[in-house]
């Protein structure tokens, strides 16, 4: 459910370079709920995504910089009743659903949703890594205008995709380097929890893998948001209901993160150049 309006081109059709997130997911319990706690506590504009093929069904993108950066939806109650619980989730744009998702089960991944049409929007499938870490494949459909990707440091964007695997870093690096041409970038120590290894696309950093820590349950990915200063955000979140579950803290480079989940229970993160 991507905003064909706003969303970024993903590679090329020729498939040549590095694929990248390019849109982020909502699932919640409390749609309305939802929207009042991120557009509080991050500063997002809201507005339903009038799409008449969507017919009763909302989805409302939230944008920052003037660009829609994601969409929130509720769980239906078939959702809910198979296991389906609140989170983010992301979109990695692909020049060929279909053939990526083959690709991913050939290499020890799950097909979990079998590829299907976005009327408007494109093609996608929802996948899991060899550990089980979902996401969503996208390719989008062909338009003339594509805006250029938003600045990791415009207060809004998501800016940080970290991955928690049971499979450990280097296995889960070697499994995405295959399929989306990902390289890591650094490699760093943090002792008795392994390895951080910072990866990215054609020399831009783009997030960061490590072992799964005992306290997430199962593999999974994360993802940060920029704001403007941590301190002030994490008194949103207090206030707004949600619970901050670590930091702050300060992080190589200066920057400052904070880890929490919102009132309906989905996991997020922050983080912003000043404390």
């Amino acid at each position: 459910m991507i905003d064909s309006l706003t969303a970024p081109a993903p590679n090329s059709r020729s498939g040549t370079r590095p694929s990248r997130f390019i849109w982020y997911e909502l699932m919640t319990t409390d749609l309305d709920a939802a929207i009042a706690f991120y557009t509080k506590v991050i500063g997002w504009t809201a507005a339903d995504h009038d799409n008449p093929e969507m017919g009763d069904f909302r989805y409302t993108i939230v944008s920052a910089g003037g660009q829609g950066v994601g969409g929130i939806m509720e769980l239906t109650e078939e959702m809910r009743s198979g296991g389906a619980r609140p989170g983010w989730i992301g979109y990695i744009g692909v020049a060929d659903t279909d053939e990526k998702a083959k690709a991913i089960e050939a290499a020890g991944g799950r097909i979990l949703m079998q590829p299907g049409d976005i009327p408007t929007v494109g093609r996608f499938a929802l996948v899991a890594d060899p550990a089980g870490a979902p996401f969503y494949l996208l390719t989008p459909s062909p338009r003339d205008e594509q805006p250029a990707p938003l600045d990791p440091t415009t207060p809004g964007a998501f800016s940080w995709h970290e991955l928690y695997s049971s499979s450990g870093d280097r296995a889960a690096f070697d499994f995405y380097s295959r399929q989306f041409g990902w390289e890591t970038i650094q490699e760093m120590d943090m002792g008795a929890m392994g390895t951080y290894r910072i990866f990215g696309a054609e020399g831009v950093q783009l997030g960061g893998m490590m072992d799964k820590p005992e306290n997430i349950p199962v593999s999974a990915w994360g993802f940060y948001v920029t704001v403007d200063g941590i301190d002030s955000a994490v008194s949103r979140i207090e206030t707004q209901g949600g619970k901050v579950l670590m930091g702050p803290h300060e992080v190589p480079g200066g920057s400052w993160i904070v880890q929490a989940v919102d009132p309906q229970g989905a996991p997020f993160a922050l983080t912003a150049a000043r404390r």
